[in-house]
């Protein structure tokens, strides 16, 4: 195990696989392939067998998190790898509050993009 799926298994407790994402999203893994590859999921390498696999919270009622792939392309935009993007949007932000994953997935999306769009300052 890496020094980052250690960080990153301390900050993100709950992951799904691409095919539990393409069942949570009903529709094929090539699909939710074409997601991440289009950056509009985030999805890491984890685990013994380097499985890629994408944060449990960023999937609910059956689509992708509402204002994710903004937010990740504003990252994406000030630089940020895809392992950063993660540590940002799960580190604990006593302002917000709550981390800027937990912000999105309660539809609080314009004030984590707005601190997304302020970091590239």
């Amino acid at each position: 195990m890496t020094e980052i799926d250690t960080k990153t298994d301390a900050l993100v407790s709950d992951w799904l696989t691409l095919p539990d994402v393409a069942e949570r999203l009903e529709v094929e893994v090539t699909r939710v392939r074409q997601l991440v590859k289009e950056g509009q999921l985030i999805a890491v390498r984890r685990g013994e067998n380097r499985v890629l696999m994408v944060p449990a919270v960023f999937i609910g009622d059956g689509r992708v998190t509402k204002g994710l792939a903004g937010t990740l392309t504003l990252l994406r935009d000030d630089g940020f790898t895809d392992e950063e993007m993660l540590e940002w949007l799960f580190t604990p932000d006593p302002t917000l509050p709550g981390t800027p994953a937990q912000a999105l997935s309660e539809n609080r999306g314009t004030e984590v993009k707005r601190r997304a769009q302020a970091l590239a300052v």
